[in-house]
């Protein structure tokens, strides 16, 4: 019976040539020398002959090691070829961000997930929780993560998030103005809430600004525009919390909930990476502050 062959020692015996090093290629490979060392043994075992020789100062190649060097780069060719082929129809995994949710660190988030599977097609749609979880329902998307909506009491509680009233260290108040505070665009819950809770303590306010995304809302906020309630996690360095000198209801927690269909395999797997890292990142903004 003909031998078969670890691809993944065969890459070991490629990287460890290419490199002249078993320690640099173990690096290369995110694992232990001791790992590509028995990789490389098993390989040389399947095949019957040594492959390098070793020395305390370099890698040589036997003579066997040398013709067999070609042979395996070639193998590895037509596999990543094929799984290339493959990509052309991969699995696709569509989720719903809201944008109250996808903060700064959207972007590590992102490469988390392609690291977990980077043949997982990745669709990443930004928007209203309200759309969202419409967008949802329909099967439009196979997973969402959004604030609590009225109405609703399905989903994964991700985290818990504190918001407050925030404004530039420039900005100040002009006495007797009703308050400046910046907003997204309708529907949003949050804006609903503010609104509702500045009309409750009867504090007199009006909308400066209505922006298409937090980024936008932000943006104004730190152009010094007025106030806008947000969680301190999608603020810069530098924006302060002003509710309670200005004498502003308080804001409650608000939670972020996972809605999916995904119960296993590849698409699972992604969104609990996600979950994770969307977790870690909550706790190190509640951690600072």
């Amino acid at each position: 019976m003909e031998p078969h062959l670890d691809l993944d020692a065969v890459d070991a015996f490629i990287h460890i040539v290419e490199l002249g090093s078993f320690t640099r290629a173990a690096e290369a490979m995110h694992t232990t020398q001791a790992a590509i060392s028995l990789k490389l043994k098993r390989l040389e075992d399947r095949l019957g002959f040594r492959l390098v020789e070793r020395t305390p100062r370099y890698v040589e190649l036997s003579t066997q090691g040398a013709v067999f060097l070609e042979r395996a780069r070639e193998l590895m060719e037509v596999h990543s070829r094929a799984l290339a082929a493959l990509g052309a129809a991969r699995q696709r995994l569509a989720i719903g961000i809201s944008d109250h949710v996808a903060g700064p660190e959207l972007p590590a988030l992102i490469a988390r997930m392609n690291a977990q599977d980077s043949q997982l097609l990745i669709e990443i749609r930004i928007g209203s929780s309200g759309d969202l979880l419409q967008c949802f329902d329909r099967r439009e998307l196979d997973a969402v993560i959004v604030r609590l909506h009225a109405g609703r009491s399905d989903g994964e509680v991700l985290a818990e998030e504190k918001f407050g009233w925030f404004a530039s260290p420039l900005w100040r108040r002009r006495t007797g103005e009703p308050l400046p505070v910046a907003t997204l665009a309708e529907p949003c819950g949050v804006r609903a809430l503010a609104g509702k809770l500045l009309d409750e303590a009867s504090v007199p306010w009006t909308e400066v600004f209505v922006g298409g995304g937090v980024a936008t809302v932000v943006a104004a906020v730190m152009a010094g525009l007025g106030v806008a309630a947000l969680a301190p996690r999608m603020l810069p360095l530098g924006a302060l919390e002003v509710g309670a000198k200005l004498g502003l209801p308080d804001l409650p927690c608000l939670p972020v909930l996972l809605h999916s269909r995904a119960k296993a395999g590849r698409q699972r797997d992604a969104l609990t990476t996600l979950s994770a890292a969307f977790k870690s990142a909550v706790r190190g903004q509640a951690a600072r502050e």
